[in-house]
């Protein structure tokens, strides 16, 4: 065995504080954290492609270090059946503003889908739990940020948490839009997948995010929702907050996170960016910025929910990524054309029109400004503390 896979199993076989799925958790430092991820994942992995050491730089929780000594960081939570590459275009902007980020891996993730049959929220709240406190042994002031299932998290902590800044939600998944997302956490028993791994139609994973999640997973991630419901509806919450989120996400209740955001979510430079048509009068206030996600002439019908996150020049996911997701609720004929590299439109999941092929959208035009609005809602956050 070359001797750098050695040094990589080493912390594995001495891991001594893992949760019962055998996952790390329980680490004093972010290094001994990386490292021990970094071997679990190289035992567990189901590697995409044949550069290994690539995905498991892909999928390991992750440092930007600034210039100088730091005195701001952030902690960035990836949502459920992805990875800490969602954050790759964000933590290097953070870095350059001054920042010190991480992000980290959510257990059952980075390695295949099946390992996600036994995972439990109380693990995914325990190493956001454990890498905030990390951070905060080391910058004196912290914020929290999150996509999707990893908003629900980081919300979830800063509300019990009062010396957290702020907060940097994306598509925060406060409330399922699927009405019958609640079924999940009783049906995982005799009903392991929703769509089975054996049908050969759904793909299971890309290098960077599973395509195929095990029930259990959508589970925890309904109990984080519930969690976040919880807190937010118990009180308000005072800190800056910056959302981003689009009118036609496939996966959340985009209505429900707009009205709590102008009704529970009150620090005046709190920002909310939506992305679609305009927002009802009663919805549109001076905190919330609208910019339409109909970019006819870059073949884009909608925004998605996890496009967000990325720049137009990311690597996998840009205008020119390698990683086309032709897999979004489109039937076969359609998916096909896709993936032999057909010309497409972009969407987000199970959109349709007649006669054009969807690709999902994994980029966001706006990056720039987006980046600039959160950047103003972090200073407010630090003048405020």
């Amino acid at each position: 065995m070359p001797l750098h896979r050695v040094a990589l199993l080493l912390p594995f076989l001495t891991l001594s504080a893992c949760a019962s799925s055998d996952v790390p958790l329980g680490q004093a430092s972010f290094a001994d954290y990386r490292q021990q991820t970094l071997a679990w994942m190289e035992h567990k992995r189901t590697f995409q492609t044949d550069d290994h050491a690539a995905e498991l730089e892909w999928n390991a929780p992750r440092e930007w270090r600034p210039a100088g000594m730091p005195r701001r960081g952030i902690l960035l939570v990836h949502g459920l059946g992805d990875s800490p590459w969602s954050f790759n275009d964000i933590g290097q902007k953070l870095a350059g503003q001054g920042f010190l980020v991480r992000t980290l891996l959510l257990p059952g993730h980075g390695s295949k889908p099946a390992d996600m049959l036994d995972v439990t929220l109380k693990q995914w709240q325990q190493v956001v739990r454990e890498q905030t406190q990390v951070l905060q042994r080391e910058v004196p002031l912290v914020y929290l940020g999150g996509f999707s299932t990893g908003a629900n998290l980081v919300l979830d902590y800063a509300y019990e948490h009062p010396e957290i800044a702020g907060l940097v939600l994306f598509s925060p998944a406060f409330r399922p839009a699927n009405a019958y997302a609640w079924a999940t956490q009783y049906i995982g028993w005799f009903r392991p997948w929703l769509a089975k791994p054996e049908d050969g139609v759904r793909p299971m994973q890309t290098p960077v995010r599973y395509l195929n999640v095990p029930t259990n997973g959508f589970a925890q991630f309904y109990r984080s929702a519930l969690s976040a419901q919880r807190h937010i509806h118990a009180r308000p919450y005072d800190k800056p907050v910056f959302v981003a989120i689009t009118q036609h996400d496939s996966v959340l209740d985009t209505a429900y996170v707009l009205d709590n955001f102008n009704t529970r979510f009150n620090h005046p430079d709190s920002r909310l960016i939506w992305y679609g048509d305009a927002p009802a009068p009663a919805a549109r206030t001076a905190r919330v910025l609208v910019r339409s996600d109909y970019l006819p002439e870059q073949r884009i019908a909608q925004f998605s929910h996890m496009g967000l996150l990325f720049s137009p020049d990311n690597r996998l996911y840009g205008e020119n990524g390698s990683q086309r997701l032709c897999w979004n609720g489109q039937d076969a004929a359609a998916m096909q054309k896709c993936l032999a590299g057909e010309p497409v439109w972009y969407s987000d999941w199970g959109h349709r029109e007649p006669g054009k092929v969807f690709a999902r959208l994994t980029f966001n035009p706006y990056f720039e400004w987006q980046m600039g609005v959160m950047l103003g809602v972090l200073r407010a956050a630090s003048t405020s503390e």
